[in-house]
């Protein structure tokens, strides 16, 4: 590493940070990504208590998931098939016997004072999941294990600026989460990443999703907590510019910290970023990484300090004494293993050569999470192109925008077919489908119903176009003459000028057409 200073700025007085240029010229980072997943159950994990989002406080709860005396828990058969699917579907080992612990601990958010998980016997371990990367290169995510655990409630800490419990004047605490299935997903530490660590982060939780979504196992919104992820980052010094060379890997790695619970792609993506930018400023004013949990703070950007964490283990563990191993049988194993479905990255090549999207096309399409709802509009009745042309562009150019998902944005598939279709058939030219979106994100209906209302029609009347075209061509002989000359973009001018004559309700090809065959080029 080079001796010469390096400077960093301030973040709002929070802490210190190095530019990332800096940062990743001077520091290799190491990432571990864990990756907490509410299965899409309808009771918990040991107890009949339903898994409704949303319900009133402490209205889901019993004597199990509240760790009254004398409540024993029952494990959930589809809890335990969902976390096989997982694991197969990560190419992990299922084991063929394993069993819960006790994770000791004492919170309010947990009653029973601890939490039945699984410690060194996880269900499924050493596996693997292969992330496509922007550029379209793939990096090879190492599963370290995929274990069973239920969640704990949910603390709302009531006074005080931040939100969390320190300054706030009192607690609250629902049990409704207490409980509920979790699969825990953990990576080996991902080296060579270099600095497309950020990246690589977000795809790797973002393939993660999609893969979820496919076997049906989770609803996986991150914004209701169905899936949330702790971003493990450390630096450690750079050797030569090989990220994955056999001498950067054997120099040690740096001192760890986790920022937890972050909620969106994007911000796996920035706090990976802002983490190894902080990191960096520490080690380069010759001070040591304090090991810690972070907490992520979405509308500033940066983390601030939790709680301190030691080399140690933080948390004692005990075989769980009220519940039986479990040894998954082999056919069992393997009947379930023939039901996966199709893996998203294949899905997403075979659908690619079938609506003859470009590499590029479908990289974008992939990067606008479009892909499940052009397909689905392309069941609907729409053309690959017209699905791709609305979702890819305007929708996600309004979703980006007004910060929400493509998905959220109030119309469907069915819609979107059917717009398409009215573009395909002539009743509607570009500008008037906006239009007619337009109204379509505003309630006020179906495309066709839209267009009716507003009195959205390309003009069919080809007399009267005639007319407009001919119109336009004699109050613009210079225009004319440019065209007869070889000059033939200076149609756009004209064909401007007929659609706004036509307040643009005619076809702009059929314009063009007519005007080209009323104004010929002078052949020479």
């Amino acid at each position: 590493m080079s001796d010469a200073p390096v400077s960093y700025a301030p973040s709002g007085g929070v802490d210190d940070v190095l530019s990332y240029a800096d940062t990743v010229a001077a520091y290799d980072p190491v990432l571990g990504l864990e990756v907490h997943v509410e299965l899409g159950t309808k009771t918990k994990m040991f107890c009949g208590c339903p898994t409704e989002f949303g319900a009133d406080p402490n209205t889901q709860v019993c004597p199990v998931c509240l760790g009254l005396p004398g409540a024993l828990p029952v494990v959930n058969e589809t809890g335990v098939e969902s976390a096989i699917k997982i694991g197969l579907a990560l190419n992990c080992e299922i084991a063929t016997w394993c069993r819960f612990a006790r994770k000791n601990y004492f919170y309010p958010d947990m009653p029973k004072n601890f939490q039945t998980s699984q410690y060194d016997e996880p269900i499924a371990f050493d596996g693997w999941l292969d992330v496509l990367l922007e550029d379209g290169s793939t990096y090879r995510v190492p599963i370290e294990r995929a274990h069973m655990e239920e969640d704990t409630g949910k603390s709302t800490h009531v006074g005080g600026a931040t939100g969390r419990i320190h300054g706030a004047d009192y607690s609250l605490v629902d049990y409704n989460r207490a409980g509920i299935p979790l699969i825990e997903i953990v990576t080996k530490p991902m080296t060579g990443v270099g600095d497309r660590a950020p990246e690589i982060a977000k795809a790797y939780v973002g393939a993660l999703r999609d893969l979820l979504r496919a076997l049906g196992v989770s609803d996986v919104k991150m914004e209701q907590g169905s899936l949330r992820c702790d971003a493990n980052v450390s630096l450690r010094a750079k050797v030569g510019d090989d990220p994955g060379s056999e001498a950067q890997q054997e120099v040690p790695l740096g001192t760890r910290t986790e920022t937890k619970n972050v909620n969106s792609l994007r911000s796996v993506e920035r706090a990976v970023r802002y983490e190894m930018t902080r990191h960096a400023a520490v080690l380069s004013a010759g001070q040591t990484i304090v090991q810690e949990t972070r907490h992520w703070h979405e509308d500033t950007g940066v983390t601030t300090s939790g709680r301190v964490k030691s080399d140690a283990e933080d948390y004692r563990y005990f075989p769980e004494p009220d519940l039986v191993p479990i040894a998954p049988d082999r056919e069992w194993v393997e009947r379930l293993r023939s039901s996966l479905p199709e893996p998203p990255a294949q899905r997403r090549r075979r659908l690619q050569e079938t609506w003859g999207f470009s590499d590029l096309e479908m990289r974008d399409v992939v990067n606008a999470g479009a892909v499940e709802l052009i397909e689905a509009t392309v069941a609907a009745g729409a053309t690959p192109a017209g699905a791709r042309k609305w979702w890819g562009g305007e929708l996600a150019r309004r979703a980006n925008a007004d910060g929400r998902d493509l998905g959220d944005m109030g119309v469907t598939p069915a819609a979107i077919a059917q717009l398409d279709g009215l573009v395909q058939s002539g009743r509607l030219n570009d500008s008037m489908a906006r239009q007619v979106l337009d109204g379509v994100l505003a309630g006020e209906g179906m495309p066709l119903h839209v267009a009716d209302a507003r009195g959205l029609a390309v003009v069919q009347d080809e007399g009267a176009l005639t007319e407009a075209v001919n119109t336009v061509l004699a109050a613009n002989p210079d225009l004319v003459d440019k065209i007869r000359a070889g000059k033939v973009q200076a149609a756009g001018a004209l064909i401007g000028q007929v659609m706004k004559a036509t307040k643009g309700q005619a076809d702009a090809a059929k314009v063009r057409q007519l005007i080209m065959d009323t104004v010929a080029p002078e052949q020479g």
